[in-house]
């Protein structure tokens, strides 16, 4: 097999983003349309939703991708539309600071519902109708650094996306023999309009030292990933968790000391 520029190209098929209105979730279906894909844009704000939808030339379906029938309505909707969606990308999710001995059960349950469940219910949904139609696809789940390290403060949040790492390549097994393949996208710090109001539009300094590409990411870079798995130039690949992260997982630890550049393991 030789492959060839246009086995990037995503034209003609269906995409779905979650979480889309900002952030990771709108670089990524910005990324998709552009190489061609129709795409979707599944985001709780409505405000935020018809804005992405519009940038990217898609459709809108303000949704929460935490109720069941309200995925089911969204993917009839989005099929009557567009097609059969062949690309997802399960990106919504949420976090806030819940310290071990504090976390109530209502806690976790909306941290789980808000970073777990609605990757098994957008999953579950779109593989049945491609296996009804035969057809291939591929599902791209976001996670986090987090959840393959300790979190402090973070536990709910971080058990719920190492359970999006090991879910993925659960389904990627089972889904296999139908050609739909399923991987993940593992971010460190990426510079969005959360992270921007956090530090004041500034993180070259303490907050990026600890990666050792010495810079946030960008939501481009993690837009370039999910086309890649997205497109056929990935066809072989399944079950993988892709960290796109500057180096900071490869690095367990290790950094750049900020006065010298000596490689450094522990406090600076």
């Amino acid at each position: 097999m030789t492959i060839a520029p246009s086995d990037i190209l995503l034209t003609g098929r269906v995409a779905v983003v979650t979480g889309a209105g900002a952030g990771i979730g709108r670089g990524i279906a910005e990324g998709l349309a552009a190489f061609g894909a129709s795409v979707a844009i599944w985001e709780r704000d409505p405000d935020t939703c018809a804005a992405a939808a519009e940038a990217v030339g898609g459709l809108a379906e303000p949704i929460d991708v935490r109720d069941a029938a309200a995925v089911d309505a969204a993917l009839e909707r989005t099929e009557r539309a567009l097609g059969t969606v062949s690309i997802l990308v399960n990106n919504a999710g949420g976090t806030f600071n819940s310290p071990l001995l504090q976390t109530t059960e209502n806690g976790w349950d909306a941290l789980y519902r808000s970073n777990l469940r609605h990757v098994l219910l957008c999953t579950q949904r779109v593989a049945r109708r491609l296996v009804d139609a035969g057809a291939p696809g591929s599902i791209i789940n976001i996670t986090s650094i987090e959840g393959v390290r300790a979190a402090p403060g973070y536990a709910a949040y971080a058990a719920a996306k190492a359970g999006v790492i090991n879910y993925t390549k659960t389904a990627s097994f089972e889904l296999a023999p139908y050609e739909i393949r399923v991987n993940a996208l593992a971010p460190d710090l990426t510079m969005t309009e959360g992270l921007k109001a956090i530090a004041s539009g500034d993180i070259s300094g303490s907050l990026a030292d600890g990666i050792p590409m010495r810079r946030a990411g960008h939501v481009d870079e993690m837009a370039s990933a999910a086309v890649f798995l997205a497109s056929d130039m990935a066809s072989y690949i399944t079950g993988q968790t892709i960290h796109v992260d500057g180096g900071t997982h490869a690095a367990g630890g290790w950094y750049f000391h900020p006065q010298g550049g000596a490689p450094t393991l522990g406090p600076a």
